[in-house]
């Protein structure tokens, strides 16, 4: 069987996971191991002794259990090695036949499913209903809000983590809770698409027909609307870069952030097309090139069906700037704190303007130096509606100060 957990003595042990991040974890006084997987296959529920990283480093793919315990304490016996193995690729942990055969079935299951499950509940927010509830509810009645708007085009916010953002959050969702439209188009920031290069390369637009299950209910896909777009796109989607096959939404939390707080604060139903859009760094190069004519086609196809449609808002969800030692910068970010307040201040007035070609321009001056995963879900927004006004809501910088690193994020209401 494909899927059978390892069981050799002298085969060798499959390697850990590249995607896998082994961070240490304190908890009364003592240091374990947990691992966080970024495509979300293995189980995070459990953390091993610290101990056990001298054992991982032996995991290379080219030593057997006999081999190992060449480097192990005498007491060690080999059945106790192979069960620890078998531990760790029961939990999908290791690159072997049976994380396959799972990774496959996972994907699978989620491609069939016409519903796409919460991936942030419990963590950025309670996940029972009523604690929920009572946690908004708390949210916008004492923190600073924005007077309610009568009508408006879109909202670009954050979709960072609610409990350090929630301020933000507050501010400008507030300013929209009097809206009451049928349909929400969500642009947003694809974090998972590079990941599988194989289907999303040369399709940076991924939308879903998914209804998206929130722990305050469920908001439905807009089906009549999304196949519409695909009629518009058939048999020419490269030409569009949209693609319809979702697993870059499986794992994705930049849409479900944004549903949540509309579902709190509208009472009428609505329905969604949800969209992730992938890296558009190819524009940094040559902006008329094959990736520069998608998203013309792209945006154009926006403005076309839900232009002048007065039942339809955008919701534009990415952060700003990512910076500091967790993204690779060799400086912590407090260094680097004056630098991104002066380029975020010129993406957020570039994209106050309605001015797509600025902000590309600013963000091809240095190749997005500061990682703002807000730029290709905005500038496909603009780019179908230029010269649309803005008006900047909030803007304001996490400094994860333990790590050193941060990263900054602000809102744009468009009238």
């Amino acid at each position: 069987m494909a899927d059978k957990i390892f069981d050799s003595f002298t085969d060798p042990i499959p390697p850990l996971r590249y995607e896998i991040q082994i961070i240490p974890v304190k908890q009364n006084g003592e240091t374990f191991l947990y691992f966080q997987d970024q495509l979300g296959y293995a189980q995070s529920d459990f953390a091993v002794p610290y101990s056990a990283q001298s054992l991982f480093s032996l995991f290379d793919g080219s030593r057997s259990v006999e081999d190992i315990l060449e480097f192990s304490d005498d007491q060690i016996t080999r059945e106790q090695v192979l069960e620890y193995v078998q531990f760790l690729d029961e939990k999908a942990l290791l690159h072997s036949p049976h994380f396959k055969e799972h990774a496959r079935e996972t994907e699978r299951t989620y491609e069939e499913s016409e519903v796409h499950p919460s991936n942030t509940y419990g963590i950025s927010y309670p996940e029972d209903p009523e604690e929920l509830k009572h946690f908004l509810n708390e949210a916008f009645e004492k923190l600073p809000t924005f007077e309610p708007v009568d009508s408006a085009k879109a909202l670009y916010a954050p979709h960072i983590d609610y409990r350090v953002g929630l301020n933000s959050y507050v501010k400008a969702f507030s300013a929209i809770k009097n809206l009451k439209p049928k349909r929400v188009v969500v642009i947003a920031t694809s974090h998972y698409s590079g990941l599988h290069p194989e289907l999303y390369e040369e399709y940076p637009f991924v939308i879903s027909n998914k209804d998206f299950e929130l722990v305050n209910g469920t908001v439905e896909a807009d089906r009549m609307a999304i196949r519409k777009i695909a009629d518009q796109v058939r048999d020419d989607e490269l030409d569009f870069g949209i693609t319809f096959h979702d697993r870059a939404h499986r794992i994705e939390h930049s849409i479900e952030l944004h549903l949540l707080l509309l579902n709190h604060l509208w009472d009428h139903d609505f329905k969604i097309i949800p969209i992730v859009v992938g890296s558009l760094e190819e524009l940094f190069y040559k902006a008329d090139g094959f990736q520069g004519k998608q998203v013309e086609k792209f945006s154009g196809l926006l403005n076309g069906l839900f232009g002048d449609d007065e039942d339809t808002f955008f919701c534009i969800s990415g952060d700003l700037a990512h910076i500091g030692k967790k993204f690779g910068d060799d400086k912590p970010a407090k260094e680097l704190f004056e630098e991104i307040r002066s380029f975020d201040e010129d993406f957020l007035d570039f994209g106050a303007e309605g001015n797509p070609d600025k902000i590309l321009e600013l963000m091809s001056q240095k190749y997005d130096p500061y990682r703002t995963c807000g730029y290709p879900p905005l500038f496909s927004f603009l780019k179908a509606f230029p010269n649309l006004s803005g008006e900047i809501l909030t803007y304001d910088i996490w400094d994860e100060e333990e790590r050193e690193s941060g990263v900054s994020f602000g809102s744009i209401l468009y009238y």
